[in-house]
């Protein structure tokens, strides 16, 4: 049984900063392509970052040279360094694997609940 679990979230202001946590259990770790989406208020869910079992990274245009993800192999977890957080980057961010590279697409077949991420002006 996979489970994915989110943590990390909070409110911040404009310019700060928040990391976001992610761990994938109950498979080999290595095997997984990971990813972080979001979601606003009445929007669709949109993909923010991704890793492949490569360690090949993706980026979103809107959050290139702010986030950073990057995975910890010890602990299996999966991390997205969020710096100078804008308004516009308020929503629920989850965490989403599969044991196939989907990149930023949303086909990943594991997703956690999500960690809420508020940012104020």
């Amino acid at each position: 049984q996979v489970s994915v679990a989110e943590s990390g979230g909070g409110s911040v202001q404009a310019g700060g900063s928040l990391r976001l946590s992610c761990r994938v259990s109950g498979y080999p770790y290595r095997a997984y392509g990971v990813a972080w989406f979001r979601q606003a208020p009445g929007q669709q869910r949109e993909g923010v970052a991704a890793i492949d079992n490569d360690d090949d990274k993706y980026y979103a245009a809107s959050v290139k040279g702010r986030f950073t993800i990057s995975r910890d192999d010890v602990d299996h977890i999966v991390y997205l360094q969020m710096n100078n957080l804008k308004p516009e980057d308020t929503g629920m961010y989850f965490c989403a694997a599969d044991v196939f590279d989907y990149k930023l697409d949303p086909k990943y077949e594991w997703w956690g609940q999500g960690t809420q991420v508020t940012v104020s002006s």
